[in-house]
Order: C-alpha cells, then sequence, then structure tokens
C-alpha cells in the first residue's frame, strides 16, 4: 500500500493518529517550535493577606515557606539529598537559612528564584509583573507567600509537602 521510500512532497503521509511536525522539505521557511499559552498565577504578587497564617510565617520566617514550596517543586529530589532522611522541608529551608548568614541574604534570594523559575516551568506561569530574579531580590516574601498560594490553590497541602 505504501512504499518504504520517503514521501515526496505533495504526496500523504498514512495517518497514523500522531501528530507529526512538519519537515523542512514541505516548509523550507517555517521552523516548528511548540509554544505553549503561559496562564496567569492564581493570585496577584501582593495578595499577601489572602493567606494572613502563611503571610506572617513567611515575614517572619521566609526559610520554612521556602521550604515547604522546594519541597513540592522538586518533587522532594533535591530534598532527600540534604535531608538523609530527616524531614525535607527543613533539610532545604536549613540550606536557606545557611545561604542567608554566609552571603548576608544574596545568595538565598538567587537559590529561591530557581524554584520560582521551576514552579513556572511546571504549571506553564507567566513571568509576571516581572523577572523571577528581580521579584526574590525586591519582594522575596510576596514571591513566596505567592508561590505558596498558587500550590495551595492547584491542591497541594503546602505545609505538608503533598497533593490533597
Amino acid at each position: 500500500m505504501y512504499s518504504s521510500s520517503p514521501l515526496d512532497i505533495g504526496q500523504q503521509a498514512p495517518v497514523t493518529g500522531i501528530p507529526v511536525a512538519p519537515t523542512n522539505q514541505q516548509y523550507p521557511t517555517q521552523r516548528y517550535t511548540p509554544t505553549a499559552v503561559k496562564v496567569p498565577w492564581s493570585t496577584g504578587l501582593y495578595d499577601c493577606t489572602a493567606d494572613v497564617p502563611n503571610c506572617c510565617l513567611t515575614c517572619w520566617c521566609p526559610c520554612i515557606t521556602f521550604g515547604h514550596i522546594a519541597d513540592i517543586v522538586s518533587q522532594g529530589s533535591i530534598c532527600k539529598f540534604l535531608s538523609r532522611g530527616e524531614q525535607p522541608c527543613r533539610a532545604s529551608g536549613a540550606f536557606f537559612v545557611l545561604l542567608s548568614i554566609l552571603t548576608v541574604c544574596i545568595s538565598n534570594r538567587i537559590y529561591s528564584y530557581t524554584y520560582r523559575a521551576r514552579l513556572r516551568s511546571q504549571y506553564i506561569l507567566e513571568e509576571s509583573p516581572c523577572r523571577d530574579c528581580y521579584l526574590h531580590f525586591w519582594c522575596e516574601a510576596c514571591a513566596l507567600c505567592q508561590e505558596y498560594r498558587e500550590l495551595k490553590n492547584r491542591g497541594f497541602d503546602v505545609s505538608l509537602g503533598k497533593h490533597i
């Protein structure tokens, strides 16, 4: 029915049900790049008071909130390495505190913004209102609260580090 030779331009390929990207032979000026539509965050950056207990905890001890977020976003991988059997969020939070002490509050912000980028990548979220690194450098508490609320709104019990 179909020959084993490559298809000529204009010849129809067999229907398999599997989506196939166009080849350069058929569309020489187009490049196939899959794009996903970015979705907005479920809450705004400054909606911290929507979850007052988390807002207070993040303001006074951001390492705890970060530990919970990192545990979910990394699916426990980095936390298992750091914890060696302890509770994962404690290990990630402790690492956050260590970075804060050793580098005068700069490295922990760099470390935490990478988890925001991972979270955005996993859930195809917009990078708004500005770049992740700027948010974590200038408004770290607000960024952590927003990430916490996003995971909570997506069905995670963030305080336990797992999906409900």
